[in-house]
């Protein structure tokens, strides 16, 4: 059975604030516990039944299409290599957020199309807040109600205007200022999971974001795709465009979250030093 991109984009907003519920319902009640993965990184009850049930709901509403979960065991490159499309999800990003009870955690839940993600959904459960984006249809936020059209900050002077970067509080600050090579005035932004700061920028909230360290490719292709509808860019550390489901490896690069196009952002940032650490 064939499924236009909106009718898959009302079925992943309904399954990511779903999960939202069951993962708030284990966040209020602190009924969770906390192991480490293999790569040291936390991991939480909350994730693996959020897992579950997304992996659930979705192989029900679409049995022909794979899903590929952070929490869920992943195939070998020769089998996802046949995949025409697929969905990608994280079920909680921000973990250690969800741990240290900021309210800083999102669901993220993406339609991968022909090795490029064609709809991102992100899930805001304190918040109740999700951001929607399908190809070429633009990017939205639905809050309190309401469906609001979305994009980056334009600035006045794109060259000169100060910018907000949103920053990491579990990243030392010093690695992520030491790339930036502009005189211009930086104000960071403190807040949480990577796809959250995607969504500050893609709402104009802030106009950049850096990371750097692992992160997965669920980590990335929601936001890659509410982010761009927006007006921005989601690149690696090069200023190239990240790829999906190409290498036996699901780790990404280091990578930008940028917004208004007007401004020079290789100006701004150092592109991938020689002997950085």
């Amino acid at each position: 059975m064939q499924f236009s991109l909106n009718e898959i984009a009302d079925k992943l907003a309904e399954v990511a604030r779903e999960a939202g519920n069951l993962i708030m319902a284990l966040y209020d009640s602190g009924a969770f516990a906390t192991t480490e993965k293999a790569d040291d990184s936390p991991v939480t009850t909350a994730d693996i039944k959020a897992s579950e049930f997304i992996i659930n709901e979705l192989q029900n509403a679409f049995p022909d299409i794979p899903v590929l979960s952070e929490e869920s065991s992943h195939e070998a490159l020769s089998t996802r290599a046949q995949w025409s499309s697929y969905f990608l999800i994280d079920p909680i990003d921000g973990t250690q957020e969800f741990i240290a009870r900021s309210g800083d955690f999102a669901v993220n839940i993406a339609y991968v199309e022909q090795r490029q993600p064609a709809i991102g959904v992100i899930y805001w459960p304190p918040g109740e807040t999700l951001y929607s984006a399908i190809r070429e249809q633009g990017a939205f936020k639905y809050a309190l109600g309401e469906k609001t059209p979305i994009s980056v900050r334009k600035l006045e002077d794109p060259r000169h205007d100060p910018l907000i970067l949103a920053i990491s509080r579990r990243q030392p600050r010093q690695k992520v200022m030491a790339r930036i090579q502009t005189e211009r005035d930086i104000h960071p932004l403190p807040t949480g999971s990577c796809s959250l700061k995607a969504c500050f920028i893609a709402e104009g909230k802030a106009d950049c974001f850096l990371r750097l360290g692992p992160t997965g490719e669920w980590d990335t292709a929601a936001s890659q795709v509410i982010v761009t509808e927006a007006g921005g860019s989601l690149l690696n550390e090069n200023f190239e465009p990240i790829t999906y489901n190409e290498t036996e490896s699901l780790l990404n690069p280091n990578f930008f979250v940028l917004g208004d196009p007007q401004v020079d952002w290789q100006q701004v940032f150092v592109a991938h030093p020689p002997n950085f650490r």
